[in-house]
């Protein structure tokens, strides 16, 4: 028996990938398809795919052409797979003609004929309609964005709006082409999406704003500070058809979820504890984060990115969470937080001045896993066990500020009509907003 197999993304599957796989399957007598894994895609800078993984391999499996299908990870895989398989003929198209020579040395490689006239990018290109996103709020992460977008397909910023008039001549000056609009009635008048990167007190008002206007909405963190304006929200997204994603930059990086994926598959076993720190020295009190009246503070600046990985693990029915926070000002400048689940306990830190390790660590009943300072840009981690020969590294891509990743999600949320993202999930940003709105009601909570 002649065993063939081919890799691909197979994105928007189209006649061009069906007569690939004809004709790959033509040349032996057992085909196996490779189709690589969102992580790996977006590793290889692929951020324009539109279909998950899953939806993918799907529609491979509905042709009926390929006799098994096997997801491809990582690089080198092919050399194994053609070992562990048996393979006999790899084949790709003839767009990679040359650039996979090197598998000679394991097996025949084979180029095949493309369709002429159309390929994934085509279709993206003409199915996917320009989404116009306005930026309310030009600060410091508002500029980062501006940086990010262009490094994803089918997205523009178009218009922008800051209250700040000297803001807005900034941006005048430093973006002409954008259209600076004198309110945000204007500003929801001229796009599809409002990205809010206002200060969080503000992050509702504007949010409502411009879900009662059907505009979808990319939400900077944390989303809202209480549970119920979080659920108001969320309904409201639902009654107007339109997208809302809290933009948890590291909830969308690749190798965040990878991991999070990992231990929930078991490979450190049962979680029974979580400890994630955070922390950043800022010299200047007269920022935003110090003021109690814009809801600054350390929980508030940066208490979703260590709430994170706790909830996406251990879920949102904590029984109990106590707070420990050193105030100055009427903000605090350090908390502590402990977080009491049925059969775990988890804590996390976060000083704007006090100084701390930023690492995450994940300790299950077989092992645990390491991710250090910064693991909120996630682009390494170990897992760790009894026996050291066990040890395992993992190392990623992380591109840019990062905020491309959400952006991608974002704009593949719109087109595929999904209202919310997997990867921060309605209930977990709600159960956030909870623990935010803890805080503000000083429940649990000692001033040390």
């Amino acid at each position: 028996m002649v065993k063939v197999i081919t890799y691909g993304t197979y994105d928007l599957l189209h006649e061009g990938h069906i007569n690939l796989l004809r004709r790959a399957k033509a040349l032996g007598d057992y085909l196996i398809v490779g189709v690589t894994n969102d992580s790996f895609d977006r590793e290889r800078g692929k951020l324009n795919v539109r279909n998950n993984v899953l939806e993918r391999i799907e529609a491979v499996r509905a042709t009926g052409i390929a006799d098994e299908i096997i997801i491809e990870e990582y690089v080198g895989q092919k050399i194994d797979d053609i070992q562990k398989y048996d393979i006999d003929i790899f084949t790709l198209g003839s767009d990679w003609e040359g650039q996979f020579d090197y598998l000679n040395e394991f097996c025949r490689v084979v180029y095949l004929p493309r369709t002429e006239g159309i390929s994934s990018t085509m279709l993206r290109e003409e199915s996917q309609p320009m989404t116009r996103i306005g930026v309310v709020g030009m600060g410091r992460i508002a500029r980062r964005f501006l940086t990010e977008v262009p490094a994803v397909n089918g997205v523009e910023v178009t218009a922008v709006y800051d209250h700040d008039p000297a803001v807005m001549a900034r941006c005048k000056q430093e973006h002409p082409a954008l259209r600076t609009c004198a309110d945000f009635e204007e500003l929801l008048r001229e796009v599809d999406a409002v990205y809010v990167a206002t200060p969080h007190d503000s992050h509702y008002d504007y949010t409502r704003r411009a879900l009662e206007a059907k505009k979808h909405v990319l939400c900077e963190t944390p989303f809202v500070l209480e549970r119920t304006q979080a659920e108001e929200l969320y309904a409201l997204a639902e009654q107007q058809h339109v997208v809302l994603i809290e933009a948890n930059k590291t909830a969308h990086c690749p190798a965040f979820n990878h991991l999070m994926v990992m231990i929930k598959s078991g490979v450190i076993g049962t979680v029974v504890d979580i400890e994630a720190s955070l922390s950043k020295l800022l010299p200047d009190r007269s920022l935003r984060e110090f003021d109690p009246a814009r809801a600054g503070g350390s929980m508030y600046e940066l208490g979703s990115y260590p709430l994170l990985p706790i909830i996406k693990l251990l879920g949102t029915e904590y029984k109990s969470m106590s707070l420990y926070s050193l105030m100055e000002g009427g903000v605090d400048v350090y908390t502590k937080g402990v977080l009491h689940y049925p059969k775990a306990v988890c804590s996390f830190k976060l000083g704007l001045g006090v100084k701390t390790e930023g690492n995450l660590i994940i300790s299950g009943t077989k092992g645990y896993a390491y991710v250090p300072a910064p693991w909120w840009k996630t682009d390494y981690f170990e897992l760790r066990y009894e026996d050291q020969n066990q040890n395992k590294k993992y190392f990623y891509k992380w591109d840019g500020e990062g905020l491309r990743y959400e952006i991608q999600e974002f704009v593949s949320c719109i087109y595929n009509h999904r209202y919310h993202s997997m990867r921060l999930t309605k209930r977990e940003s709600v159960a956030m907003a909870a623990l935010m709105q803890q805080f503000t009601e000083r429940q649990n909570f000692v001033e040390i």
